[in-house]
């Protein structure tokens, strides 16, 4: 019974160590199947983040996958130029170095964020189709029609204040300086565009707007062919 008892032992001992050995070959396996990169579907590599030879931990991306199918047009676009998007379908999309391979698309979406070191956000345009030679990486340029907007250009010096709104002096009919409201679109080097508040035609201050006051009367006086207005 005593040699029994220790065969049945022995046996548990063994069936033991061979479960403990199978565990181990199961994580080997589990690990080793690391090593072998699958894509979840087709497309084409866009990046490496590793190089040959290198140890990563688990989890840590390698290789940067963009899916087969529907492409995407990427811009960076001054924030300025989407106060009036374009119509739905009305961008043409063409390859830079090829113009007569285009396409269409629309904006599917613009990001909520400005970037830091250029000022823009990104665009993306959903393409309605892919032409043969426009692949995957391209470099493409965009052309779109928007409602066109009236706006007037006047220099920095022109723009003073309201309180805490944007105003311009204005010279009216009698000669007196009046300090008009105006609201700016955007500023750009040297000048500023000026989106409403002006309608075309009237006479802006350009210099010397510190010096007046509501009602103070302004000469007009022509210098070397140009006109200016003056307190």
């Amino acid at each position: 019974q005593s040699e029994y008892d220790a065969a049945q032992a022995a046996l548990r001992s063994s069936q033991s160590a061979l479960s403990a050995a199978q565990a181990q070959l199961a994580n080997a396996r589990e690990q080793l199947s690391y090593t072998a990169l699958i894509a979840d579907a087709p497309g084409v590599i866009t990046a490496r983040q590793a190089e040959v030879g290198q140890v990563v931990q688990a989890t840590v991306p390698i290789y940067s996958l963009a899916r087969d199918g529907e492409r995407d047009a990427v811009f960076n676009v001054y924030e300025s130029l989407l106060v009036a998007p374009p119509k739905q379908g009305a961008i043409t999309v063409s390859l830079l170095d090829n113009p007569n391979i285009k396409t269409t698309g629309k904006v599917r979406e613009v990001t909520p964020v400005v970037s830091a070191q250029s000022g823009t956000v990104q665009v993306k345009v959903a393409l309605d189709g892919l032409p043969a030679g426009m692949d995957l990486g391209s470099v493409v340029s965009a052309s779109a029609h928007a409602a066109g907007q009236a706006s007037v250009e006047l220099p920095w010096a022109a723009l003073t204040k309201n309180l805490n709104e944007p105003a311009v002096w204005l010279v009216g009919e009698d000669g007196k300086a009046t300090l008009h409201t105006v609201t700016v679109g955007r500023y750009q080097t040297g000048k500023v565009i000026i989106s409403d508040g002006l309608k075309g035609g009237e006479k802006v201050v350009i210099a010397g707007g510190q010096l007046l006051h509501p009602g103070m009367l302004v000469e007009i006086v022509a210098e070397t062919g140009t006109q200016g207005a003056q307190p």
